[in-house]
């Protein structure tokens, strides 16, 4: 891949460790984001040929200013990989909105305040490639992790409306949809509300312990990952959104015949409302 510029929000960790690592090795300039000093140490000493800067997306008035900052240092930026954010995990009944406003603060709100301080410059550079990453769970969804999904299928929708928009300057927008994968997502990353209603035991108390043990030991391989986010960035005509990983190839095309199932089932009914 001849050398590029890029962005990665969230690089000092999970996917966006792997794929700054991967993108480095490959001869290109790589800007990453994280939240702390300490993180920036720890990225410095991880990755040191990556260029770290300060930024929490949920600041949104900064991220235009440190966008700015970055290009005037470092030339233009010819990839965002809009990866910060976290995942949720609770009994929609049980969680608090104010873990719902915080879940969509960071991936949803953070993630397009991200990208629209890039489309002008992509936009008006007539090049760029913007991957949202998102997740199966932007697609498809499961009991006890209603605000994560709920955040993922908003940012979804959003990034098919800015592929749309920018296709005509010649920016391609594509959404990254992992399974479940060898991160801190299911980790220390995730925030879990404390359980309160017996009702659910039955349908959640297994979900939650299944996650638990399996974290860690996921097939999906981070670095697997940024190798095939490599190949779709040379890619000329790239999806709207890529799979990654068999069970989310497996769980969507799933729900995707279900879904099929219920319209055909439903046909009459859905047509008998034209006038």
């Amino acid at each position: 891949m001849p050398p590029k510029t890029f962005f990665i929000t969230g690089a000092n960790s999970g996917f966006g460790l792997a794929i700054a690592a991967a993108a480095s090795r490959q001869g290109s300039k790589v800007v990453g984001t994280v939240r702390s000093e300490q993180a920036k140490v720890v990225l410095a000493s991880r990755l040191p040929e990556v260029q770290s800067v300060l930024c929490d997306v949920t600041e949104f008035d900064r991220i235009d200013d440190i966008v700015e900052q970055v290009e005037d240092a470092h030339g233009p930026v010819d990839v965002l990989i809009n990866n910060a954010g976290y995942g949720h995990e609770g009994i929609l009944e049980e969680s608090p909105l104010e873990e719902m406003r915080r879940q969509f603060d960071v991936n949803v709100f953070g993630a397009v305040a991200v990208a629209k301080a890039f489309l002008p410059r992509f936009r008006e550079r007539r090049s760029g490639f913007i991957v949202n990453v998102t997740s199966m769970g932007g697609m498809i969804t499961m009991p006890g992790i209603a605000y994560y999904c709920g955040s993922k299928f908003a940012f979804q929708g959003i990034s098919e409306v800015m592929r749309a928009e920018m296709a005509p300057f010649g920016v391609h927008v594509t959404t990254l949809c992992p399974g479940s994968f060898r991160t801190d997502w299911a980790g220390r990353s995730m925030v879990r509300t404390e359980r309160s209603i017996p009702d659910y035991d039955a349908l959640f108390d297994p979900i939650r312990e299944a996650r638990q043990a399996k974290s860690g030991k996921q097939l999906g391989d981070p670095e697997k990952l940024a190798a095939a986010l490599l190949t779709l960035i040379e890619s000329d005509n790239p999806p709207p959104q890529l799979l990654l990983g068999s069970d989310a190839v497996n769980l969507v095309s799933r729900r995707i015949e279900t879904l099929k199932q219920e319209i055909e089932t439903w046909k009459a009914i859905s047509g008998s409302t034209d006038g």
